[in-house]
């Protein structure tokens, strides 16, 4: 009987063991991303690579000619290092991925909030839609001047979104990397129901300027 006992413990273990393990979910798969790093610039330029934790980067163009002042709040951003550790929080596929906020959840308020410009906010000159693969700037709350840091980009074409955010550049490489990115499993967020909160963040290990020169054409 005590032999039979120790059995029957012995398989509970077991079984508790199992079951109370923790799932894991994949990381961005690298296997399908663009891994091209390329070397910092000395200073200042209209090309940032982001890398992320699993060693996927992707190139974006900034576009001051549309959105000018956002693109200096970026610049300011990338030159402190700021992006450099945080995640992309927010991941809806085939709409956007979001990321920027220092606490990581999408409630983080910006330091210095900076003018929206875009159309209805009475700024004509921003005419850049939103494509898949625009980078554009998203808001803490419904005043149009409340975005800082956090910004999104585009996995598919939403047109809708012109003239409410400040679109302010383009993924010129590495969209691979975004799609990647946008296939990481999610579940619904703390205080939403939007299924799109990760269950693992993806890491934004470096923001970076770089000198890009887009490859030709085959």
């Amino acid at each position: 009987m005590k032999r039979i006992l120790l059995i029957l413990m012995a398989t509970l273990m077991v079984f508790c063991l199992y079951a109370c393990q923790t799932p894991t979910s994949p990381d961005v798969d690298v296997n399908n991303c663009y891994t091209t790093e390329l070397p910092a610039a000395e200073g200042r330029t209209l090309f940032v690579q982001f890398k992320m934790s699993c060693g996927a980067t992707f190139v974006v163009e900034l576009y001051p000619e549309y959105a000018p002042q956002t693109v200096e709040n970026f610049q300011d951003l990338v030159e402190r290092g700021f992006y450099n550790g945080l995640t992309f929080h927010r991941i809806c596929e085939g709409y956007v991925i979001q990321g920027g906020d220092p606490k990581g959840d999408g409630n983080g308020v910006a330091e210095n909030p900076i003018y929206g410009e875009f159309s209805d906010n009475g700024f004509s000159q921003n005419t850049l839609t939103h494509e898949r693969g625009v980078i554009s700037m998203a808001r803490r709350s419904d005043d149009p001047n409340s975005a800082g840091t956090q910004f999104f980009i585009m996995h598919a074409t939403h047109t809708r979104l012109d003239g409410d955010y400040a679109a302010f550049g383009r993924v010129v490489a590495g969209m691979e990397t975004i799609d990647s990115i946008a296939a990481v499993p999610v579940k619904e967020q703390v205080h939403s129901a939007e299924k799109s909160k990760p269950v693992e963040p993806p890491v934004i290990e470096s923001a970076v300027f770089v000198n890009y020169v887009a490859e030709p054409a085959e």
